[in-house]
């Protein structure tokens, strides 16, 4: 059956994938093709499905990643601090060209599996067989090489992975699917940093464990979760000047885009700027003797935090049909509750922050997808697109202990908390001038 080309008629239900499809969701505020297998189905998987790949960012850059480094260098004159922050700024910057380069690709994938699930699956067994090789790595440069290695594998899986919410469901659903997905999101980031802790001693067996999961679980969603065929899509020419222009999105001609963009990426640094330093926080500035044994606790207390703003947000936006003032109320709960380990510097203050911030952040995660998903230029390139606001969401969470290595031996901890809360203060009005959502 072919698709109407009028970009705003609605796509029959369950009709295969072809060319005009994509013309019809061009503005992304159309509704796509209903799953292969149902809405339902779909919604329950992305849950595990996210959790596999951000137990892997919530456990290594966090907590296995800087304790292989002080094992490996020691941490006199904050040598592992230095070292830290030179790993992942090179992997940040891996994961800033990978993951819209992954977009690209799975775009203009044919197959008879369709074009997301060839590369969610390779980026994971590939994602999975470079964190063996952290696992063996014994200097900074192979660490260095292997955690690349993990950035750009599985951002080869999650960038066709974000590309499922405006593929298959439903703009009146997507509220509750960015929820949903959050909840994959964040419990997969804070249950990470969890096992992370558990296995601070056991740094190799931590890495296969969670290789093992992530392809096991990956694999589960292709199976349960089948897209439709792509093979009767015509590409478009491949130019270089075009491929090039994946990085860039114009904000003259897409502001929106823009400003969603901005706003994923001052948010989400401002909150991984502290979070993801969380390790040296309590080890350097709060004086714990032993954080990997605390974590776990403050972890599970914003993971509750985390579910209930996430749970209650994304279904209420659906409701109201708003998105923007629930990003900008949950920058202001995270900044206030950043202020308190500023002028309090305890582990009381810490423990406060954490369930606090969470409220936020859950808030935010909550309708932030969404919200997205409804300022993509054009759902020819869906993939792509995600793959580069994407970055906003993946670049923090790895390049945030190294910008806050920085930060620390020019200022010390306390300069994290301030800068913190600017960020997240910008990262909320970038979202006001957008037009496409409320």
């Amino acid at each position: 059956m072919t698709m109407p080309s009028d970009p705003h008629s609605p796509v029959v239900a369950g009709a295969p994938i072809t060319e005009n499809t994509f013309i019809a969701t061009a503005t992304g505020t159309v509704d796509p093709p209903e799953p292969i297998k149902g809405l339902r189905r779909l919604m329950v998987w992305i849950i595990p499905a996210n959790l596999g790949i951000f137990m892997v960012w919530g456990a290594v850059p966090g907590i296995l990643l800087p304790q292989q480094i002080t094992n490996l260098v020691g941490s006199v004159d904050k040598a592992d601090v230095a070292a830290l922050g030179i790993v992942l700024t090179v992997g940040a910057f891996a994961a800033m060209i990978a993951q819209p380069l992954a977009g690209q690709i799975s775009d203009r994938t044919r197959s008879r599996f369709g074009r997301r699930a060839p590369w969610i699956v390779i980026g994971a067994l590939a994602g999975a067989l470079s964190l063996i090789g952290l696992a063996f790595a014994n200097s900074i440069v192979g660490i260095a090489i292997a955690w690349v290695c993990v950035q750009v594998s599985f951002n080869f899986a999650q960038g066709p992975l974000s590309a499922v919410m405006p593929d298959r469901v439903a703009v009146r659903r997507r509220g509750t699917f960015a929820a949903l997905s959050g909840i994959g999101l964040m419990v997969g980031s804070l249950g990470g940093s969890i096992l992370g802790s558990l296995l601070f001693h056991s740094i190799a067996v931590g890495y296969i464990l969670f290789a093992v999961f992530a392809v096991a679980i990956l694999g589960l969603f292709v199976l349960a979760n089948p897209d439709h065929s792509s093979s009767g899509i015509r590409n478009e020419p491949f130019r270089l000047g075009d491929f090039l222009r994946t990085f860039w999105i114009n904000p003259i001609a897409h502001p929106d885009f823009f400003w969603a963009f901005t706003g994923r990426l001052l948010l989400y640094t401002g909150y991984f700027l502290v979070i993801g330093y969380q390790l040296y926080l309590l080890r350097d500035y709060f004086h714990v003797a032993e954080p990997e044994t605390i974590i776990p606790v403050l972890s599970l207390l914003g993971m509750v935090g985390l579910l209930i703003t996430t749970l209650i947000g994304g279904p209420l936006s659906d409701r109201v049909g708003r998105r923007k003032p629930f990003v900008f109320a949950s920058a202001i709960v995270m900044s206030l509750a950043l202020l308190v380990p500023w002028f309090w510097q305890d582990l009381a203050a810490w423990i406060i922050m954490t369930i606090v911030v969470s409220f936020g952040f859950g808030m935010f995660q909550a309708v932030d997808q969404a919200l997205i998903s409804e300022v993509l230029p054009s759902a020819q390139s869906f993939a792509k697109d995600l793959g580069v606001v994407n970055i906003a969401a993946t670049l923090p969470q790895t390049l945030a202990p190294g910008v806050a290595s920085a930060i620390v031996l020019i200022f010390g901890y306390a300069g994290l908390f301030p800068v913190a809360i600017v960020l997240g203060i910008l990262g909320a009005c970038a979202v006001l001038p957008i037009k496409a959502t409320k």
